[in-house]
């Protein structure tokens, strides 16, 4: 109860830029730098998303960019794994569809309690009613636009129904680049994740800089 009524959680705040790293979309440099180098250019959350790894094998690098994102007030996420996220101490851990069946929410909630934060991927408006009756933090929507790491796109077109349907804050995922991010935020949506187009820019800090301030300016209906 008390959870719900603010005093323990970590909240979301809108306008809120969710950057996904993981090795494969680093070109070969150091995930810890690039963290680095995003949260200067106004990052607000990073994620540890490596879905392929040994919990034994990424325990290192969490806990260098928990120790990061906690010196720069920035909010980790670590994916799938809420044993990986207790044990370096994260802010909390992020459940796909196919985690659910490692780690329920209600199990994540147990191993990382209640001061945690918990998300959860979607991909479909039906079911957002589901997940407003669990015990998450933030959805994530998606993918968005085409990406190369899932098949097929929801597109904007229901941007504004998954944002009247949730009672947790949105971060839509999937495809976000500079070519299209203007074109979500005339949509409605207050909050984005990505991945390549920080991950793989050739300037980090002005990657980030510049998903921020299209943020900020959508903040106060300027859109393109």
């Amino acid at each position: 109860m008390l959870r719900h009524m603010g005093f323990f959680m970590k909240k979301i705040k809108e306008h809120s830029l969710y950057l996904l790293l993981t090795e494969e979309y680093c070109c070969g440099r150091n995930v810890v730098e690039i963290a680095r180098h995003a949260i200067a250019g106004g990052v607000d959350l990073i994620q540890l998303r490596e879905k392929n790894n040994l919990r034994s094998d990424i325990a290192d690098i969490a806990r260098s960019l928990a120790a990061l994102c906690k010196k720069n007030k920035v909010t980790f996420i670590i994916n799938d794994d809420p044993i990986l996220a207790k044990t370096v101490d994260a802010d909390g851990v992020h459940l796909g569809q196919g985690d659910l069946k490692l780690f329920t929410v209600k199990e994540a909630r147990k191993i990382l309690g209640a001061r945690k934060l918990i998300g959860l991927s979607m991909s479909s408006v039906k079911d957002i009613a589901n997940a407003n009756n669990k015990d998450i933090d933030y959805i994530g929507f998606g993918p968005v636009f085409p990406t190369a790491i899932k098949e097929g796109c929801v597109g904007t077109k229901c941007v504004a129904k998954v944002l009247a349907s949730s009672k947790t804050p949105v971060f839509f995922i999937g495809g976000i680049n500079f070519n299209n991010v203007d074109k979500l935020l005339a949509k409605g949506a207050k909050n984005i994740a990505v991945i390549r187009a920080i991950s793989e820019a050739d300037d980090i800090k002005a990657a980030a800089k510049n998903f921020k301030e299209k943020l900020k300016k959508a903040k106060h209906g300027k859109t393109a």
